[in-house]
């Protein structure tokens, strides 16, 4: 995949991340950062668990990124100290 599609399905997830994850803090430029990584990351889990990976802007590339920007935002929280929402 070209490293705009990349950009692009990473952004994409991680304002989907942000939107299922907002804390209310503001930190949506960090959240579309860790989006990108979470591409990657989910990219890397999707081929180790069901043999897919991010191939493209096609819905099952999105939803791994997304997990995985997910799982990234998750992580930085927790590092970070940032309280999630409940």
């Amino acid at each position: 995949m070209s490293i705009i599609a990349w950009l692009v399905v990473g952004l994409l997830a991680g304002w989907i991340a942000n939107m299922i994850m907002s804390s209310g803090r503001g930190g949506i430029v960090a959240d579309l950062l860790l989006g990108i990584v979470g591409a990657f990351v989910g990219g890397f889990i999707g081929s180790l668990l069901f043999g897919a990976d991010v191939s493209g802007i096609n819905f099952t590339s999105i939803i791994l990124a997304v997990i995985g920007a997910i799982v990234v935002v998750a992580i930085y929280r927790a590092v970070t100290h940032q309280a999630i929402r409940q």
